[in-house]
């Protein structure tokens, strides 16, 4: 007899939308919309998306000996976690033998608690193993509140704005991967947090009790977000690189443990800070750790260690590679595909941090895949689709987040086009460079903000100035007590170097109006940092 599939608080708000619904963990969940998958993923990638994802088990754990349980149980430093600064992280529930029973996410939201996430089907399986190490620890409360929380994701680069339009107090996190904070929206308290299952760069998780996830959705939905199904879900993760309990974690297509170190994403899940001390798996996680550093060296002699990595794959035929499709290198079967879909993306315009996304749309082939570990990036592969060996090539990845507010798509046969040098004689060569210069300058001093202060130079008196004795001389100096605290120079030859560092001192004193001013040099890289991290993310 088939149990009575577990719906979330926002069922009826998934079916007035139209969504497809279907059984996922045990639970009747959308996986997609009228407007179809597609159009599902491109809108996460341009807007903002909003997913349902109140399926997944969230546990409370708390009581002074938390910290203690977590830090054997998962894999990553729980002890890490600031409620001030970044507090949540990507961890894994271990086994002995460096598998995964499952990966999580850990949250730190007040203090003496904590929340751990788990993937849906794993829910009753997690609970369980859990509870075979809490009759170990005095003071330790674990509770499954997953019926009684809502679990929203608003991801892409609109979404930050979206709910600061809605944030009745509070503010969101800090711009910074696994930040966290609390907010008021419409007196319901909201704990949000920088993390999400897509890749993108601007993403948020929002935790709030049952009965305020229609409200949210709804607010949420109202300011323009786009609703996402499961469908979409899985392939933005994939696109994303990121692993799937069941298909890069746990058992392989031919029933075999994969060991955790397998995923190298993994790695930064896995902590071996004293802090931690032993914990569950630590000898089998430390060899694949040791095997991974000297594999991605392309030392092989821990090979046995770790015979297999998850690797992500460009297939550059037509077709696409689903889970189980097997790989070849020559006429030698490596491994098998673990997911494998053809995902959109948007077409860019533009090089750098200059490119755009445009109205045009494209589709590609993509995949990941556990395969033997000696293979590299840019070797290429068959896979098998359909009978027919289909050509592929083994690539770093599919996207890149670090370079907001998109989500890059990598495409592994793009090439950069170099602007091509003059070709001619020397003489017109400098010619030329003389032309560019001044082009370049009164466009510099004319036209542009200059974060960095020793380019503001507009009066011709300034700019000889910037180009003679002392600019770009060193000029560091400390008290020396043996000299009675005077300041002394490192180089010789700086006495107008000093007199002119005294003069702007005083100068300093007078326009900030206050007793004393203490010089201190700094690079132009340095002085831009804040307003160009400040630029990046807003």
């Amino acid at each position: 007899m088939v149990s009575k599939l577990q719906r979330t608080i926002l069922y009826d708000r998934h079916v007035a939308l139209g969504a497809k619904m279907v059984e996922f963990g045990g639970w009747d969940m959308p996986v997609l919309y009228p407007s179809g998958i597609v159009e599902e993923h491109l809108a996460a990638r341009k807007g903002s998306g909003l997913f349902d994802i109140s399926h997944m088990g969230r546990f409370i754990i708390r009581g002074t000996g938390a910290v203690k349980f977590l830090q054997h149980v998962l894999s990553n430093n729980a002890e890490a976690l600031d409620v001030r600064e970044r507090a949540a992280q990507y961890t894994l529930i271990p086994n002995e033998t460096g598998g995964a029973v499952d990966d999580a996410y850990l949250y730190h939201f007040v203090e003496d608690e904590y929340l751990l996430v788990v993937n849906a089907a794993n829910r009753q399986k997690d609970w369980k193993h859990l509870q075979l190490f809490l009759k170990d620890y005095d003071d330790v409360d674990l509770i499954d509140r997953t019926e009684e929380v809502v679990m929203l994701a608003l991801q892409g680069r609109m979404s930050r704005d979206l709910l600061g339009e809605i944030i009745q107090s509070g503010t969101l996190p800090e711009p910074m991967r696994n930040a966290v904070s609390i907010v008021t929206i419409s007196d319901a308290r909201v704990m949000v947090a920088r993390t999400g299952y897509t890749g993108e760069p601007l993403s948020f998780e929002l935790f709030a009790r049952r009965e305020d996830g229609p409200m949210l959705w709804d607010q949420i939905m109202a300011k323009g977000a786009t609703p996402v199904g499961l469908g979409a879900r899985d392939t933005l993760r994939m696109e994303a690189g990121l692993p799937l309990y069941g298909h890069e974690l746990g058992e392989d297509p031919e029933g075999n443990e994969i060991p955790m170190m397998a995923c190298p994403l993994v790695k930064s899940a896995v902590s071996f800070s004293p802090l931690k001390g032993e914990f569950v798996g630590r000898a089998a996680l430390a060899r694949q750790f040791e095997a991974l550093g000297k594999i991605i060296a392309r030392d092989y002699s821990m090979i046995a260690d770790l015979p297999h990595l998850i690797r992500p794959i460009a297939v550059a035929g037509r077709g696409i590679a689903r889970s189980g499709a097997r790989v070849f290198k020559g006429k030698k079967h490596v491994g098998y595909v673990t997911s494998g879909t053809m995902v959109p993306m948007w077409a860019a315009e533009g090089e750098g941090l200059a490119s755009t996304q445009t109205d045009q749309q494209q589709l590609r082939s993509i995949c990941l895949a556990y395969i033997d570990s000696d293979i590299i990036e840019d070797e290429k592969v068959t896979i098998e689709i359909r009978g027919k060996a289909v050509d592929a090539v083994v690539v770093p990845f599919h996207l890149r987040s670090d370079a907001p507010p998109y989500a890059r798509p990598i495409i592994f046969d793009h090439e950069l086009q170099a602007e091509e040098l003059p070709v001619c004689e020397a003489p017109i060569k400098v010619r030329h460079l003389l032309e560019k210069t001044v082009e370049n300058t009164l466009w510099r001093q004319q036209e542009c903000i200059n974060l960095i202060p020793s380019e503001m130079t507009i009066s011709p008196m300034a700019r000889l100035l910037s180009i003679m004795d002392p600019a770009f001389r060193y000029a560091e100096h400390r008290k020396l007590e043996a000299f009675y605290d005077a300041e002394i120079f490192y180089y010789q030859g700086i006495d107008f170097i000093a007199e002119v560092e005294r003069l702007l001192e005083e100068e300093m004193v007078k326009f900030l109006g206050c007793g004393e001013v203490e010089m201190r040099l700094i690079s132009g890289q340095m002085a831009n940092t804040a307003v160009f991290s400040a630029m990046v993310d807003y």
